[in-house]
């Protein structure tokens, strides 16, 4: 059995749903069906999870949401119009989505992630209504009733153990298809929370290890996960097969076609993951399996970079002397909920690397003279324009003079190196650079590796 997930791009219109459902009744195997909410149909188009945030902030400020109900409804219209489904069919939709406002939530983030949450919902619903009318066996399964509990905040919520216990206790036939919106969980107050943005890709991992799939096949809109990023890099190598472990170094970069976060489940369940094309599903596309007894084809497997970082830099003689003095920066940042990347260190000093959109200016200020009056360093320096260059590889672990080779690339290039770091793994090399060098550094490596 395999689980199938389908993208906002895959499901944006009737067009779009029937390349889906092509792909899903073309290989027996593809019982269980994950949807995202409708995509944009053309570049200036509006998703429909876009649509629904705008819902729930009229409902917030007390404005009439009318015509944004109405927007959202004719996306869904539109799609039942090129089956053809009779009108009432709809009701249902209609009914759930007009009735959100009037349901109790907690707070506004409650609100917010179950407004959020109904792209998915009803996309899957009106999935399985389409497959009944085309005649295929097909039950529409909301997550409530297959037991996906999650705990954690209402917008970036966590799947707990419980969820696979109750997967593997759900009952299905072999000849019906299962329709599953992807996104969200139930708390254990009974309440909707999301993943975050992007999660149906977790929602299909979830399910794939919880009723055991032989494979989990990630729709999207593109051929394959590439060595680097299009455009970045011209035409650059699509890759066949990767690691799990390759795949969540790349995706911490900046590796956008994956969900990261979906690999854990995968990874618990051994699952192999395939994402694929929908728009041209007889390609391959590229296999995510596990490490074990995998043979890599190239030294590198991918290379990027994330321009999200920012640095914060201390310099104080005998600092190597100090006993705590890591701690105590650490508990500077703890006491605002600010988590580090990364802490490379020398005797004498101490880079903090920070994701820059998880900290606003104001939090540096405190931050910044907080530990000037803990610590009181010679030198404190915040480094704003910050990037990380990720250079993945399973090939890497048995190759002598690779870091010799991406430092020689970037040297050709006049590229300062501002921090290098291998993990102990010896798959992933990080290079840090000023930001406005990071694409010129991809296609630098890219080419040292990929066109050399």
């Amino acid at each position: 059995m395999k689980v199938v997930k389908f993208g906002g791009s895959s499901l944006a219109n009737g067009e779009a749903f029937q390349n889906a459902i092509n792909i899903i009744t073309s290989d027996p195997q593809r019982r269980v069906i994950v949807t995202s909410a409708p995509g944009k149909r053309f570049s200036e188009d509006i998703k429909v999870t876009d649509l629904l945030i705008k819902y729930a902030n009229a409902v917030i400020n007390d404005q009439d949401p009318s015509k944004i109900v109405e927007q959202i409804l004719n996306r869904y219209r539109d799609i039942a119009d090129y089956f053809d489904l009779p009108a009432d069919n709809l009701t249902p939709l209609k009914d759930r989505l007009e009735d959100l406002p009037r349901q109790i939530y907690p707070n506004d983030s409650y609100l917010l992630a179950a407004f959020k949450a109904h792209g998915e919902r009803l996309n899957a619903q009106l999935m399985a209504i389409i497959l009944q009318h085309l005649g295929y066996e097909a039950r529409f399964v909301t997550p409530s009733e297959a037991g996906i509990t999650v705990t954690g905040t209402p917008n970036n919520a966590s799947v707990i153990p419980e969820t696979y216990a109750n997967l593997s206790q759900f009952a299905f036939n072999d000849s019906e298809l299962l329709v599953f919106p992807g996104f969200y969980g139930i708390t254990l107050a009974g309440h909707i929370a999301t993943f975050s943005r992007g999660g149906s890709d977790i929602t299909g991992a979830i399910l794939a290890c919880g009723l055991h799939a032989s494979t989990y096949e990630n729709f999207t809109d593109v051929d394959a996960i590439y060595a680097a990023n299009p455009q970045i890099v011209d035409n650059p190598q699509p890759i066949t097969k990767m690691t799990y472990r390759e795949m969540r170094e790349l995706s911490y970069a900046g590796f956008s076609v994956f969900h990261d976060e979906a690999l854990i489940p995968a990874i618990q369940g051994n699952i192999p993951i395939n994402v694929r094309n929908t728009n041209d599903p007889d390609k391959p596309g590229t296999m995510i399996v596990p490490d074990k007894d995998f043979q890599p084809s190239d030294i590198v497997t991918g290379v990027v970079s994330g321009k999200h970082f920012a640095a914060l830099y201390l310099h104080k003689y005998l600092l190597n002397k100090q006993a705590g003095f890591t701690l105590r920066i650490l508990q500077i940042l703890a006491k605002h909920n600010i988590s580090y990347e990364h802490m490379p260190s020398g005797i004498d000093d101490i880079t903090i690397i920070l994701d820059r959109n998880a900290i606003n200016d104001q939090l540096i200020d405190t931050i910044c003279n907080e530990i000037q009056e803990e610590i009181n360093p010679d030198r404190l320096e915040w480094i704003d324009n910050y990037a990380i260059t990720m250079v993945v590889g399973e090939g890497m672990r048995d190759r002598t003079g690779v870091i010799s080779d991406i430092l020689v690339s970037l040297a050709e290039k006049r590229i300062s190196v501002t921090m290098i770091n291998q993990g102990s793994s010896q798959i992933a090399i990080m290079i840090g650079t000023d930001d406005n060098d990071a694409d010129e550094a991809v296609r630098a490596i890219y080419h040292r590796f990929f066109v050399n």
